[in-house]
């Protein structure tokens, strides 16, 4: 069994990863970080987790996270790197589910979160944390950047295509849509109920900051610079990430063999039958990434569709997969879960 700690336990992504790990049988939970709720019982913020997690909020400064076995980051992008060596240093084990350690190019980190990168020499020890790709990789790493919520989307939709070079690397498109618990548990106007409900919009469409993830990830698969178009919008929904991806097809494929072929090892990616159109509500709650495959009217163009809960496969439940190859549990450990219907 290990000792854990959470950084930032009173957002989604935190409250997502105690209820994971509330029931995992190789974690004891040892603390839980907020500064500004420290001495609040977890189960008084988050009434779901009464009986399951017994633990108060408390002080980073009074957390003592040098004992843990590992720690998750579950805080707002530049918190984690400060933190992080010292951790590292004790012998204590870290997945960051911010961006802190994503992106490879110190520069254009940067550039794309306006801050100075703290701690530039762990970045590229960091190992990216999509098991998809990487899984031989982060059974021994240290430190893991776990993946965004839309780059694990697209990503996942876009692999087996890359990997098997059967479409054009410069004119990939990705329309990708996700609920308003991808923004966070804070107070903006954009996500307040009358602003987002009954409501659709395009946002970020001159530049995401998920956008040089999602290039970089693709770009690695080919070894080269891959074209990508990626244009995000907010939907209704409190949970949720639906992404439809194009490519132009150069040879032909059976592209639901390719699929079927490519993830027919994998637990949480769920390829549908031919002419499936999967939904959001499929995944709800799970760390299941559920992809169909269309060639509109038989003609070159591939269409892609991909489904994931954001917090779950996009967040926390990817994290708890990663957590469990890291120490060798069994990767569904607390994540063999039936997606809530309706």
């Amino acid at each position: 069994m290990i000792k854990v700690g959470i950084v930032g336990g009173t957002g989604y992504t935190g409250v997502e990863l105690l209820r994971l790990l509330a029931l995992h049988p190789e974690v004891r939970l040892h603390a839980i970080t907020s500064r500004a709720d420290a001495g609040t019982p977890v189960s008084q913020m988050f009434p779901s987790l009464r009986g399951l997690v017994d633990l108060q909020f408390v002080h980073p400064d009074e957390a003592h996270l040098e004992t843990c076995d590992l720690v998750f980051f579950a805080t707002p992008n530049g918190i984690a790197m400060q933190q992080t060596k010292a951790l590292l240093d004790q012998g204590v084990k870290v997945i960051d589910l911010a961006a802190d350690f994503r992106i490879r190019d110190i520069g254009l980190w940067e550039k794309w979160y306006g801050m100075t990168h703290a701690c530039p020499e762990l970045v590229e020890e960091a190992v990216y944390g999509l098991p998809e790709i990487n899984r031989d990789r982060i059974r021994s790493a240290r430190l893991v950047a776990n993946p965004g919520c839309y780059p694990t989307a697209v990503q996942l939709g876009f692999i087996p295509l890359l990997e098997a070079g059967v479409i054009e690397e410069t004119g990939l498109i990705a329309d990708a849509k996700s609920g308003v618990s991808g923004a966070g548990r804070k107070a903006e106007i954009p996500t307040l109920f009358a602003e987002a409900s009954d409501n659709f919009k395009a946002y970020g469409v001159a530049g995401h900051r998920h956008l040089p993830e999602i290039r970089q990830g693709l770009s690695g698969i080919v070894g080269r610079e891959v074209g990508l178009t990626f244009v995000p919008h907010l939907t209704p929904l409190i949970r949720g990430i639906h992404a439809t991806l194009y490519g132009r097809l150069t040879r032909d494929v059976d592209l639901q063999a390719l699929f079927e072929k490519r993830y027919e090892n994998e637990t949480f990616v769920d390829v549908m039958p031919p002419g499936s159109h999967p939904e959001t509500r499929t995944v709800r709650g799970s760390n299941r990434c559920r992809i169909a495959l269309h060639r509109p009217q038989g003609g070159d163009t591939v269409v892609v569709l991909s489904v994931i809960d954001n917090l779950v496969k996009g967040a926390a439940g990817q994290a708890v997969q990663n957590m469990n190859i890291m120490f060798g549990f069994a990767e569904d450990a607390a994540l063999n879960i039936v997606p809530l219907l309706p």
